[in-house]
C-alpha cells in the first residue's frame, strides 16, 4: 500500500498543497494558487480568508485526485502558514466577519505607539516580542473597535479570533485550535507559561473565550472530513516550519528565509529567557512534549523589493535574470536600496520609515539598482547577525531557503557579509516539508533525529571578501539607513 502525507503551505500571497510519498521520502506532486491582496488605505493589507480556505481545499483535492490517493493511503495532513495575520469569524457559521488583517498591515500603529514604556517592557518579558502592529493583538483590538458584528458575536460567545492556521483547522475539522508557534506570535501568549496571559488580554481588551485552544505542534488537531477523513496532525508557523525543513533543530542552528519578507531564526534550545535588544524571542516548536525556542529577526521586505523594481524600473524580464545582471558590474558603485516599503523590521523597528534609493549619479544604471536590491537582503541579515553575535550566540549551520535562495549572487554576497559559510537549503519546499516532517513525527513514522539527515545539503557558499571591503560596503548601508 502506498503511504502519503499532505502538506498545506499557506503563504502570504499563495497557497500550495504538497503531496509527500513516505516510502520514496520525496515530494511527488504539488498544486498552487495565488489569492487576492487588498490595500484599502495606505499601509493597510487585507486578505479574504474564505478565498484562502477554498483554494487550499481546491488544490488539495486536485493533488489527491491526480494521484488517485484513497482514504487508506493518506496517513495525515500538516498545516504551515503565514503568521500574525488575523481572521475573525462566526463560531456558528464558520464565516469570516471581515477581511483578514495581514501581518504586513500597519493600521494599528497608533494604538501600539500609545502604550507606556512599562507595558512595552511587560509585553517583551512575557511574549519575547517587541510591541508592534506586526503582531496579532493590536489587529484583534482594531476589529473589536471597528467591526460592529464583532461586538454582537462577542455578547453571544460566538466570536472567534485566530491566525490563519486556526481558521483553516476550524473549517477542516470543526475544532477551534492552534499550536504554540502561532499562538506565540499574537502578543497575547506567555512563552514561559505556554498559556494565554490574563494581563496581556486585558491590555488589548480580548476575551480568552474568543481564542483557540493551544496544542503542541505535533498534536492531533482533529479529522479533516473534507479531505479523505485524514487526521490533521501538525500545525506550525511558516518560519518555524522552515527551520524544521532545513534541519535547524539544534541549538546554534540558524535558518534564513528570503521570501516576500526575510526571516532569520536561530535555535537557542529549551530556554526562552534570552533577551536581545531589537530581536524577538519566539517558540521554535513544541514536539514530543518539549518546547524549544529561537531568536528571530524579521525583515519586512525581501523578494517583494525585487518585485517592486521590476514594476517600477522594468529592471528585468525574468527574476532569474537578476543574478546575471548583478554580476555584470564589479560593485554597487555606492548605490543602496533600503526597502522600507512598509517600515523597517528587525533590528531597527521603525514603523514610520519608508523606502529610499540613495547614492545615485548620472552613471547609475538598472544593474546598480538590481544589485542594490539583492544586496539589501544581505545587509539587513548582517544587522540581525551582529546582534546575535553580540549576545554570545554561536553559529553552526546557517541554511537559506525561499525564492531568494535561488539567486547565487545573493547567497555569495550573504556569505561575504556574514563572513560565515552559507548552506543552500536542500529542498526549495523546506517550509512545506517542515509541517510534513512534524506530521510524520506525530504519526510515529520518523524520529526527530532523522530530520537532520533528511534535510542535509552539500550546496555551500564560502566567504571570499576582504574585511576591508566588507566594512566599506556595510558602512554604506548604515549611512543609507539613516535616510529613512
Amino acid at each position: 500500500m502506498r503511504r502519503f502525507v499532505l502538506g498545506l503551505d499557506e503563504g502570504t500571497t499563495n497557497i500550495r498543497s504538497v503531496l509527500y510519498d513516505v516510502d520514496k521520502a520525496e515530494i511527488v506532486d504539488s498544486e498552487s494558487h495565488t489569492f487576492k491582496q487588498f490595500y484599502p488605505h495606505n499601509g493597510w493589507v487585507e486578505q479574504d480568508a474564505l478565498e484562502i480556505y477554498n483554494k487550499i481545499l481546491k488544490a488539495s483535492r486536485e493533488v489527491l485526485k491526480r494521484n488517485a490517493v484513497d482514504k487508506n493511503e493518506l496517513l495525515g495532513i500538516g498545516i504551515t502558514n503565514q503568521r500574525e495575520t488575523v481572521v475573525a469569524w462566526d463560531r456558528k457559521t464558520g464565516e469570516p466577519i471581515c477581511h483578514a488583517i495581514c501581518w504586513q498591515c500597519r493600521r494599528s500603529a497608533s494604538f501600539i505607539n500609545s502604550l507606556s514604556a512599562k507595558t512595552i517592557s511587560e509585553i517583551k518579558q512575557k511574549t519575547g516580542l517587541i510591541a508592534n502592529p506586526y503582531f496579532s493583538a493590536s489587529k484583534i483590538k482594531w476589529i473589536l473597535d471597528n467591526v460592529p458584528q464583532a461586538k454582537k458575536l462577542l455578547k453571544t460567545n460566538d466570536l472567534c479570533f485566530g491566525t490563519i492556521d486556526s481558521f483553516l483547522a476550524f473549517k477542516l475539522t470543526g475544532n477551534f485550535v492552534t499550536d504554540t508557534t502561532n499562538a506565540c506570535r499574537t502578543m497575547l501568549f506567555n512563552i514561559h507559561t505556554l498559556q494565554w496571559d490574563e494581563q496581556l488580554l486585558k491590555i488589548f481588551g480580548v476575551s480568552k473565550e474568543c481564542l483557540p485552544q493551544v496544542l503542541s505542534s505535533d498534536a492531533n488537531f482533529g479529522t479533516c472530513s473534507k479531505l479523505l477523513y485524514a487526521p490533521l496532525c501538525s500545525i506550525i508557523g511558516d518560519q518555524m516550519s522552515s527551520m524544521v525543513g532545513q534541519g535547524a533543530i539544534s541549538a546554534g542552528n540558524t535558518k534564513v528565509t528570503f521570501g516576500t519578507g526575510g526571516f532569520v531564526l536561530s535555535n537557542i534550545g529549551t530556554s526562552g529567557d534570552k533577551n536581545i535588544d531589537g530581536l524577538l524571542t519566539t517558540i521554535a516548536s513544541t514536539l514530543n512534549g518539549k518546547t524549544e525556542y529561537a531568536v528571530e529577526g524579521s525583515i519586512y521586505s525581501a523578494c517583494s523589493a525585487t518585485d517592486w523594481i521590476k514594476k517600477a524600473f522594468d529592471a528585468y524580464d525574468d527574476v532569474k535574470d537578476t543574478e546575471k545582471i548583478a554580476k555584470s558590474i564589479p560593485d554597487n558603485d555606492g548605490v543602496y536600496l533600503v526597502p522600507a516599503f512598509t517600515g523597517l523590521g528587525a533590528p531597527y523597528w521603525k514603523d514610520d520609515a519608508r523606502a529610499c534609493l540613495v547614492g545615485m549619479t548620472f552613471e547609475t544604471t538598472k544593474a546598480h539598482i538590481v544589485r542594490a536590491t539583492l544586496e539589501s537582503m544581505a545587509y539587513n541579515t548582517k544587522a540581525i547577525f551582529d546582534k546575535l553575535k553580540a549576545s554570545g550566540q554561536k553559529f553552526g549551520l546557517v541554511s537559506v531557503d525561499g525564492g531568494g535562495s535561488k539567486n547565487g549572487f545573493t547567497l555569495q554576497f550573504l556569505a561575504d557579509m556574514l563572513n560565515h559559510p552559507i548552506t543552500k537549503s536542500k529542498h526549495s519546499e523546506s517550509t512545506a516539508l517542515g509541517c510534513i516532517y512534524v506530521a510524520m513525527l506525530s504519526l510515529g513514522i520518523i524520529k526527530k533525529s532523522d530530520i537532520k539527515k533528511m534535510s542535509e545539503s552539500n550546496k555551500k557558499y564560502l566567504p571570499n571578501m576582504s574585511e576591508k571591503d566588507r566594512k566599506k560596503f556595510y558602512n554604506g548601508w548604515e549611512r543609507a539607513i539613516k535616510n529613512v
